[in-house]
């Protein structure tokens, strides 16, 4: 799994629940995620082979609930049913941008989805459909970040792209501190060492030893979805 210029063969696309709020406080706005939709399918139509593993912070998060007294497995298994409602969404999105999609849930939903299987998920990115990937990786305690680094390396992503609502990796909070400084590269261990929480450790860690490209990059500035599929120098790179 290499870094190549030019487009990708396979991409994972890791998003956030939250990214399909826009300005709303809760659930999904159809506008920002058509939008998603109309891009991923540019990239889907030149070539480039996408799954998509999603979250579900814009309506459950489990340690959320949990910090408010709720067992946490209990509350991480809602949320794997909230990225299951997400994943249905983009789905729909994506169908009516004519592009054949397929969800697959690491937990067993099959009144409305598929099962993930490793096979059976690449002969669909194979086939030219776009694969949504729900439910994490089916177990609580894991986050999405985590079930993304999985998804990518069993699937032979050749990059993992993380989107995110800034243009890549900092220093420090770009929000807190505007003299902070953006990368145009850096190390998986130096995400590690300085704490710059783009994913979880865990995540990073598993990109690092299999040798996983990470792209970082700014989910709501038009085109970037496209440019970041595409191979383009958008955002930050996290390799070795």
């Amino acid at each position: 799994m290499t870094e190549s210029r030019g487009s990708y063969r396979r991409v994972l696309l890791k998003l956030s629940g939250e990214a399909l709020m826009g300005n709303l406080e809760y659930g999904i706005k159809p506008a920002v995620i058509q939008r998603m939709a109309a891009e991923i399918a540019t990239a889907q139509k030149a070539g480039v082979e996408i799954a998509i593993v999603i979250g579900g912070g814009n309506i459950f998060r489990g340690a959320g609930l949990a910090r408010e007294g709720m067992d946490r497995v209990t509350g991480d298994y809602m949320g794997m049913l909230a990225t299951v409602m997400n994943a249905l969404a983009i789905q729909d999105a994506l169908e009516s941008a004519g592009v054949f999609a397929r969800v697959m849930s690491a937990i067993q939903i099959h009144e409305v989805c598929e099962d993930y299987i490793r096979r059976r998920a690449v002969r669909h990115l194979e086939k030219g459909r776009v694969v949504v990937l729900a439910a994490g990786t089916g177990n609580p305690f894991f986050t999405t970040d985590t079930a993304a680094s999985l998804r990518a390396i069993e699937i032979g992503a050749d990059v993992l792209l993380k989107a995110t609502k800034v243009d890549g990796v900092y220093d420090s909070d770009p929000v807190k501190n505007p003299d902070a400084t953006r990368y145009e590269k850096v190390s998986y261990d130096q995400l590690l060492t300085d704490k710059l929480l783009v994913m979880d450790a865990t995540a990073v860690v598993m990109c690092r030893d299999n040798n996983l490209p990470l792209r970082v990059f700014d989910l709501t500035r038009a085109n970037a979805l496209v440019q970041a599929m595409m191979g383009d120098d958008v955002g930050t790179l996290v390799t070795a």
